[in-house]
């Protein structure tokens, strides 16, 4: 059933565009940076490094292609996911609605790079030595939080259902 009210579509909208600014000025920032000079190598710890890179792929640079017709598909294939998301936020309650709410806004920040830019500026570099994890962006992170908090939601619910049932 449906109840959202005024108070609830604020709260999701001021989390959504909190999400989707905090992305936008962190990319903003690093690529201001590349402007002035010609490159983003940033040092912050042994374990984390801002590079840019620019990503025509999905989540981590996976499936990056040259080919227009790849990246429109992947695009549009992004578009409906995102839609699918926001439905199942409108039919969602408590953290399952929040936790959708950080996967979408991170998915339309990232969307949004790949209309207006043609690619997903990714800069922040995790590595443990020389293994360097997938270079990715803020947006990214709050995917990721979200799809964890999603399948802890889950398992804790089927933890739930199986302890009713005996």
């Amino acid at each position: 059933m449906l109840k959202l009210n005024f108070k609830e579509i604020l709260l999701n909208g001021i989390i959504f565009l909190t999400i989707f600014f905090i992305d936008r000025i962190s990319k903003i920032y690093i690529m201001n940076i590349a402007e002035l000079n010609n490159k983003v190598d940033i040092y912050i710890s042994p374990y984390l490094n801002f590079y840019l890179i620019w990503n025509k792929g999905i989540a981590f640079g996976l499936l990056s292609f040259d080919g227009s017709f790849i990246y429109n598909l992947i695009s549009t294939i992004i578009v409906i996911i995102s839609l699918v998301v926001l439905i199942l936020i409108i039919k969602s309650e408590g953290l399952k609605r929040y936790s959708l709410i950080f996967v979408l806004g991170g998915a339309v920040a990232n969307l949004f790079d790949r209309i207006y830019y043609s690619a997903v500026p990714d800069f922040i570099d995790f590595h443990i030595g020389d293994y360097h994890w997938f270079v990715f962006n803020v947006a990214d992170i709050f995917i990721t939080f979200g799809v964890i908090c999603l399948i802890l939601l889950e398992i804790m619910n089927k933890n739930k259902v199986k302890n009713e049932v005996n």
